[in-house]
């Protein structure tokens, strides 16, 4: 079950420098927002401040109507999920999947005795198209598509009500990416996330979006539709993120998920 999201005047500072500058916005439940700006803009800061990883200096924050707790409770940590550019950042090269995915598992109470788990993580790793003798292997084994396949079965293994994906295919060669965005969208329908979905590349949060924020220097510059935003952004940062890419196509509708690059 997903939840929306509300982020109000949240602030993040390191030292003197203020990363975000008195944000706010709003991802209804079941629905992409992506995040997008130039390198340094603070997409990442927002991100890793909603998953609880670095504490706001002011603001607050909601998912499904709850304040969110400055340190998270284990609940609370259960139900924001995040997805990083790198799955190694994830994944515990010691463990195998079986591992991997079981610990989340355990450590959230979401399955009882060894059978449940056995049968929940083959599951998991069905949802990401991996074949279950995947469970006995290490994460050094598989292709980088793989690892990050089962970084997103990690996520999901906890059923959480709002996903982050930071960059989650820019470490990945395009054919690669097409195949993982295609699995991403078709798990977002199906069990109906909301998502916060953090990308460099405008071709990507066109496939995965339904609306865009453009951030640049710790402040949210626009925020729109996504079908708005790509035929008639309102800022002149927006025009020249666009500008900057060769001729990508755009899908006439809203029910179009063409995966352009």
């Amino acid at each position: 079950m997903s939840a929306d999201l509300r982020i109000e005047h949240v602030q993040v500072r390191y030292g003197g420098f203020t990363a975000l500058h008195d944000l706010t916005l709003h991802v209804p439940a079941n629905t992409t927002l992506g995040l997008v700006g130039e390198s340094g803009s603070g997409k990442s800061t927002l991100a890793r401040a909603v998953a609880g990883l670095i504490v706001p200096a002011e603001g607050r924050m909601t998912l499904g109507g709850r304040a969110l707790d400055k340190r998270r409770s284990r609940e609370q940590r259960k139900q924001i999920q995040m997805i990083f550019q790198n799955p190694d950042a994830s994944l515990n090269p010691r463990h195998s999947v079986r591992g991997i995915l079981s610990e989340a598992l355990l450590f959230h109470k979401m399955t009882r005795g060894r059978a449940q788990t056995e049968q929940r993580c083959r599951e998991l790793l069905e949802q990401v198209r991996l074949p279950a003798d995947s469970l006995d292997k290490y994460p050094h084994e598989f292709s980088g598509g793989q690892r990050q396949r089962i970084a997103i079965a990690r996520a999901l293994s906890v059923e959480p009500e709002l996903l982050i994906a930071d960059e989650p295919t820019s470490a990945l060669d395009v054919s690669v990416q097409r195949d993982v965005l295609e699995l991403f969208l078709e798990i977002r329908e199906r069990l109906k996330l909301t998502v916060l979905f953090i990308s460099h590349d405008l071709g990507v949060i066109h496939a995965v979006s339904d609306t865009v924020a453009v951030m640049r220097q710790g402040e949210l510059v626009e925020f729109a539709p996504k079908e708005r935003f790509f035929v008639r952004p309102e800022t002149e940062y927006g025009r020249e993120l666009l500008a900057a890419v060769p001729k990508m196509p755009i899908a006439a509708g809203s029910a179009e998920r063409n995966l352009t690059f």
